[in-house]
């Protein structure tokens, strides 16, 4: 009894520990994504504290959602209009994370995101899903508490669920990325030329993408690139870059976002970061998943070479035995045991 009261402290306190990193984390990333606010202050086209939320519950359990709600409470104490409308944005910023882990975790949802129905169900289920209860929630606060006329209701709505919805797919697969991620301390040269290519190519078309010239859509083939030369580390940090570049242009009303309202902007960029975000999860799920089944063909094929070769090995030392190889000799149709 005395050794497991220092154990139970222990683990209240690493529990604590992990709830206030939560809440850290997701306060910090929530002022770099008020830098590109576009509705009251306090409506972003990202919102990264979802993708923290999510990837905190896949990787830690539903044990750290106070974490979530402390975050999300200190964020909006200064942005909401009273005290119950800020209880209720925190309410929906914290159940719609909680909503996506529960259904990402009852379809069998794999943290390495290795396979094709793990990147959809994060897609699907995780972003686009489990973002609308945020997104109701707040807009619905807003409105009800008079900081939201009716005729921006549905512009505030999309930009809320377009920012949480692209935490998520944005944010969310760096961050389980990471988790996994090795210093790749037998890369030859030539590969890590590639990879500084790679970046230096991103940002060119970031660059291209806050311009007034509409090329976003030379992000593509870099989301192609960077999946089938470094699997799921290289398509999620580039599908963060170029949904960043596209984010910019549209919170400044450049490229393809020029001259547009603002619900036509936000499907604009919802439809962009969603496809590019489908693009590169799918595609690097596809050759892990190819990649995965060649390595157990291989496996397989030595396993059984091996065998074969031990039966190979083991018929030349087995000796010859008369009549069948029983044991028996036989002498005029009868049998009787060696002496």
């Amino acid at each position: 009894m005395t050794g497991a009261r220092p154990e139970r402290f222990r683990r209240v306190g690493l529990a604590g520990l992990r709830i206030c990193a939560v809440g850290a984390l997701y306060y910090g990333s929530a002022k770099l994504g008020l830098i590109q606010q576009l509705v009251g202050g306090q409506v972003t086209p990202l919102w990264p504290p979802t993708g923290i939320a999510l990837a905190s519950l896949l990787l830690c359990g539903l044990r750290v959602w106070p974490g979530i709600a402390l975050g999300a409470f200190l964020v909006n104490v200064p942005l909401g209009p009273s005290i119950p409308a800020v209880l209720a944005i925190v309410a929906g910023n914290t159940l719609a994370p909680v909503c996506s882990y529960v259904l990402l975790r009852r379809t069998g949802f794999r943290t390495e995101l290795d396979r094709l129905r793990d990147a959809m169900g994060l897609i699907f289920l995780g972003a686009l899903t489990g973002m609308l209860i945020s997104a109701t929630v707040g807009s619905g606060t807003l409105a009800l508490a008079g900081a939201l006329s009716a005729e921006d209701f549905w512009p505030t709505w999309s930009v809320w669920w377009t920012g949480d919805a692209m935490g998520v797919l944005v944010v969310t697969p760096v961050l389980l990325v990471l988790r996994f991620a090795r210093w790749p301390k037998s890369a030859r040269p030539a590969r890590w030329a590639e990879g500084l290519l790679l970046v230096a190519a991103t940002v060119c078309v970031g660059f291209l993408e806050t311009s007034s010239t509409p090329l976003i859509f030379l992000g593509f083939p870099l989301l192609i690139w960077a999946a089938f030369r470094f699997q799921l580390a290289g398509a999620a940090l580039c599908a963060l870059s170029v949904s960043t570049f596209a984010i910019v242009a549209a919170a400044r009303g450049s490229g393809p976002f020029a001259g547009h309202d603002l619900l036509t902007n936000m499907i604009t960029l919802q439809a962009f970061n969603g496809s590019s975000s489908l693009t590169a999860l799918l595609v690097a799920a596809t050759v892990s998943q190819r990649n995965q089944t060649q390595e157990e063909i291989a496996r397989a094929c030595g396993l059984l070479a091996e065998m074969v070769a031990k039966a190979t090995a083991g018929g030349g030392h087995h000796p010859r035995l008369p009549d069948g190889g029983n044991g028996t000799e036989t002498d005029g149709g009868r049998t009787g045991r060696p002496t």
